[in-house]
């Protein structure tokens, strides 16, 4: 069995795409996984699965939530080695940030770095960013609101073929944590 963290792109945003979390811990129970939670009311969930791969999961999680709530939703699923080499691969000092300072943008797929070279970063200084595996750190000093770096870096033409989806640094520690430790029974 392999713990995983599902992490699903704007829902409970703005009133549309509402996906209780109740109903989404019931609807990953009934896919057979074991040991679901959630985490906040912005699409986080941990549950523990003895088949599949991230991308199969995923690709299951996503036609439920199709099939039950009646919308499509972006769903990407990463193990907890995942999650622990994100953590610890942050390029910024995490510990002397507050949470709403940085970032991680998950992607579904490897990001060529190639793809991200015309956005100028000196231009948005102090803000800045780094990629990782599958992966974009962002350092965003008065908060992602406020940050034109993050609005460069949200353009169609950037994210285009990819499901990516954003977190704060609190909630990518706490998946991380979630994901090691068994659930209480």
């Amino acid at each position: 069995m392999t713990t995983y963290a599902a992490l699903l792109r704007g829902i409970n945003v703005g009133g549309s795409k509402k996906v209780p979390m109740a109903e989404l811990r019931t609807l990953l129970e009934g896919l057979g996984y074991d040991g679901v939670r959630t985490y906040l009311q912005s699409g986080n969930a941990v549950f523990t699965a003895g088949h599949g791969d991230e991308e199969s999961l995923a690709a299951e999680l996503a036609a439920a939530i199709e099939r039950h709530f009646g919308f499509t939703v972006g769903v990407l699923v990463r193990d907890h080695a995942h999650l622990r080499a994100v953590r610890e691969g942050c390029p910024f000092p995490a510990a002397e940030l507050e949470a709403k300072q940085l970032h991680v943008t998950y992607f579904s797929g490897p990001v060529d770095p190639e793809r991200f070279a015309p956005v100028d970063q000196a231009a948005f200084l102090p803000e800045e960013f780094r990629l990782g595996d599958r992966v974009l750190y962002l350092y965003a000093p008065d908060g992602l609101g406020r940050s034109k770096l993050a609005e460069a870096l949200s353009r169609p033409r950037l994210l285009k073929g990819f499901t990516a989806t954003t977190r704060n640094w609190n909630t990518v520690v706490k998946l991380e944590e979630l994901t090691a430790a068994p659930a209480a029974e």
